[in-house]
């Protein structure tokens, strides 16, 4: 089990490095949102691995309404952009 965490937390490596390395802020925010879904994948495995709901309760609203911020914020930097 220990295995699969540590290769939950490398592969969040990888979108971290791209978001580092990359100038464009469609390319950044794409990664972040890919960091903040794995991290919420993560939640969720923990918490079945600890039997402790509500630490999953917390990672399905991060999944779910996280994101959708994150788009709104995509959508106004691209209506900042047209004027």
């Amino acid at each position: 089990m220990e295995s699969i965490l540590i290769a939950m937390i490398l592969a969040l490596l990888i979108p971290m490095y791209e978001a580092y390395r990359d100038n464009n802020i469609w390319q950044q925010m794409l990664a972040l949102t890919s960091i903040g879904t794995k991290a919420s994948i993560m939640m969720l495995f923990i918490s079945v691995l600890r039997d402790d709901w509500m630490i999953g309760v917390v990672a399905v609203i991060i999944l779910s309404v996280g994101n959708a911020g994150l788009m709104l914020l995509a959508h106004l930097i691209k209506g900042l952009n047209r004027t």
